[in-house]
């Protein structure tokens, strides 16, 4: 196609350049032929081979420019040939490396993303870990604070009724000791507030489980305070027991009373490590002491036998007698108060004697043995019976003025092996324990 428009341009000049020849070319004129009148547009006429073909101007030039444009499409053709390979290759290999720079993108974006959802999971496990660590932490807390309140308080130790004695209250409360409940959903559900889009920051979970692991060391060191203070309360209040009995000549470890026995099981403390279970452990053994010699004061007359204001009329030793008014001993301490008065038993016992007793006049006596007894003489009434076993602070009888008495009072005597002791001195070692 190129050779055929390269020839085909060639013929057209050659017949232009005729046509110019021809046209300053003097034609021969027939004699009597009339000469046509010349004109500026007369055209152009190309020869070819004996042929004329003429043209106008306009006609001419729309030639030309059809020409023209056929060259420049050709040229435009052959060079689109020439170079669409090379274009097309190179169109491909743009489109070929963007696809790659997108796959890389994107395989670095996946890598990312599981880098940060692996990181995540291990969070999130570690959280996990953590917050099932805190609740087990906290269901030990909560047995322990249940062991701890199982514990009887040794402020209690030897009491026997309003009025007569008035211990101290614990101390130790239950909500101290038992940590705050603990459940997943309180500490790991997402916040609602506005800009955190319902999830919580790592740095918040964090700052929320180390709360409540602060909050659980501090159940934890005020449950072994209370151990500490358990225990050195016990050994205190036995220590105390113990001296007071020494005191009173009474023999500390004489075996119960009652009906009691069993195998021999010595007792093992937990290993070192176990610092609570051993803790309690030795709690409990402080605790078995003065349970022990708590038994033993519920059967020592510690304490009067009437309530409230005490109005001691005549004390242990001698005196002059009031009947006789001359020198007698007195074996007991008489106590004034209002005819029928409740006379209550300063301990524990059986009572061996219920009844009118000479001078006595109505008289109970309580054997609380180990050698010890207790007399309450004047009575005007008597309201148990020889052989009923009695509780400390129950009532035997109503003040009165039998026998030989000038007055309303009850006539209290304490006995050690039969022989009468001041009363005295068991009541002020009363005193010292029981802080009355």
């Amino acid at each position: 196609m190129s050779q055929w428009t390269a020839s085909s341009s060639q013929r057209m000049a050659r017949a232009q350049i005729h046509a110019r020849d021809q046209a300053h070319t003097p034609k021969p004129r027939h004699p009597n032929a009339k000469q046509p009148a010349k004109s500026a547009g007369d055209g152009y006429t190309i020869a070819h081979r004996g042929r004329q073909i003429r043209f106008g101007p306009v006609a001419f030039w729309i030639v030309v420019g059809t020409v023209v444009i056929l060259a420049g499409w050709s040229v435009t053709t052959a060079t689109y040939f020439a170079f669409s390979d090379d274009v097309i290759k190179g169109v491909i290999a743009r489109e070929a490396a963007q696809q790659y720079a997108y796959e890389d993108r994107i395989a670095e974006l996946r890598a990312q993303i599981d880098r940060t959802t692996s990181r995540q999971l291990l969070d999130q496990e570690q959280f996990e870990q953590k917050l099932s660590d805190l609740m087990r932490r906290q269901s030990t807390l909560e047995s322990r604070a249940l062991a701890l309140s199982g514990i009887t308080d040794p402020a209690t130790t030897g009491s026997i009724k309003p009025g007569l004695s008035d211990p101290k209250p614990s101390p130790i409360g239950d909500s101290m000791l038992r940590p705050q409940p603990l459940d997943r959903g309180t500490y790991l559900e997402p916040s609602h507030a506005p800009g955190n889009r319902g999830n919580l920051k790592d740095a918040d979970i964090s700052a929320k489980l180390g709360r409540v692991e602060a909050s659980l060391d501090k159940v934890d060191r005020r449950q072994s305070a209370v151990l500490a203070q358990l225990q050195n309360r016990y050994q205190s209040k036995a220590g105390k027991i113990r001296s007071v009995l020494a005191e009173l000549g009474l023999k500390v470890d004489a075996a119960p009373a009652g009906a009691v026995g069993g195998p021999f099981v010595p007792v093992s403390l937990p290993a070192p490590n176990q610092s609570f279970e051993r803790a309690l452990s030795q709690v409990n053994i402080a605790r078995a002491y003065a349970d022990k010699l708590n038994a033993t004061l519920v059967t020592v007359p510690l304490r009067a036998p009437v309530a409230g204001e005490i109005d001691e009329t005549s004390p242990f030793g001698v005196r002059v007698d009031p009947f006789l008014r001359i020198p007698a001993m007195h074996t007991g301490i008489d106590f004034r108060g209002d005819m029928g008065e409740p006379i209550h038993a300063t301990a524990a016992g059986t009572v061996t004697s219920a009844g009118w007793s000479g001078g006595y006049g109505n008289m109970v006596e309580v054997d609380h043995g180990n050698g010890l007894a207790t007399r309450y003489g004047h009575l005007s009434a008597i309201d148990v019976k020889v052989g009923q076993t009695i509780r400390i602070g129950q009532v035997i009888g109503r003040l009165g003025s039998t026998g030989r008495s000038t007055g309303p009072h009850v006539h209290y005597e304490t006995r050690v092996n039969g022989e009468a002791v001041n009363p005295a001195k068991f009541l002020d070692a009363g005193a010292k324990l029981f802080g009355g």
